[in-house]
């Protein structure tokens, strides 16, 4: 497997190789860029070398909004995951940032262990969404005529193995994929397996999310479980309504980006859903089912 290559954006020298040598003792390849202006050249020159970037907010030629703003305009670089690091966190600042795309932000002065945190939560996603899109282009458009189907899943690969299928029934599966594949697995851990976000912050911090979903998917309390995901097409319009069998949750709280959750390490799949693969995402009653739709 290729090293993981991180960009890392600071016009402050010191702070530039302090990130850089911890990036690299952790296992990551680092690219250092000095100003704005040259890391939006070699973003420009070679977009798919790199699996996040560290960029700066402040910078004297061009701040770290117009390096994000560009790429974002680029479609293959819609998904390369920036983590804006600054001093700046206001709620307007970091919601500015959001708008622009910076779903991860680290707040200066941060620690080795809070860079280190949230490189490899950006990079684990930006991976995990490759992965699909990969899975996604290797299926095809095998489902391009389905009119309506019921499909029953229990785990998260179940999860993602039904994601990668049922986006071929979109125009656009890798764009679909990404937010079905958040929803669907949110119906598993958060839905069935009741695997609330504090908890899943601590799993996440002890590395320990995927034994303890093996654990509870054994139990006595949760084996039973199961979540659904019905498809229809009709005129004009493709809906995924996904049900799970748990108490629901606050789903109020998760359909926009939050400011105050763009430092943690996680929870932003709702959000996402909604901004980047369907036109609308709607939840009902106490929030164990969904609806996502999609325009044709």
């Amino acid at each position: 497997m290729a090293q993981t290559c991180v960009l890392v954006v600071d016009d402050e020298p010191i702070g530039r190789e302090m990130m850089a040598e911890n990036l690299a003792f952790e296992g990551y390849r680092v690219v250092e860029a000095d100003s704005g202006e040259a890391a939006w050249a070699l973003i420009e020159a070679e977009p798919e070398r790199f699996d996040a970037i560290l960029l700066d907010r402040l910078m004297p030629d061009m701040d770290g909004i117009e390096v994000l703003r560009r790429m974002k305009m680029q479609p293959e670089m819609m998904h390369l995951p920036v983590i804006m690091q600054t001093g700046m966190t206001a709620e307007s600042d970091v919601l500015d940032g959001i708008k622009a795309g910076a779903y991860y932000y680290l707040t200066k002065p941060f620690s080795a262990d809070t860079l280190l945190a949230i490189v490899a939560a950006a990079t684990r996603d930006y991976h995990s969404h490759r992965t699909l899109a990969e899975e996604v282009k290797r299926q095809g458009n095998i489902l391009g005529c389905l009119a309506e189907a019921r499909f029953v899943f229990r785990t998260p690969q179940e999860a993602r193995d039904l994601a990668t299928l049922l986006a071929n029934a979109a125009p656009e599966p890798a764009r679909v994929v990404l937010g079905l594949s958040e929803l669907m697995l949110n119906a598993v851990e958060h839905g069935n397996l009741a695997i609330g976000y504090d908890r899943k912050s601590v799993l996440l911090e002890d590395a320990s999310l995927e034994s303890e979903i093996d654990r509870l998917l054994k139990s006595a309390e949760f084996s039973e479980r199961r979540a659904e995901v019905l498809v229809r097409r009709s005129d004009g319009e493709l809906s995924f309504r996904i049900r799970d069998q748990g108490d629901g949750f606050n789903w109020q709280a998760y359909l926009e980006m939050s400011p105050e959750r763009a430092f943690d390490t996680h929870g932003r799949g709702i959000a996402m859903s909604r901004m980047i693969s369907f036109e609308r995402v709607e939840y009902r009653g106490c929030g164990n089912e969904v609806e996502a739709l999609i325009r044709l």
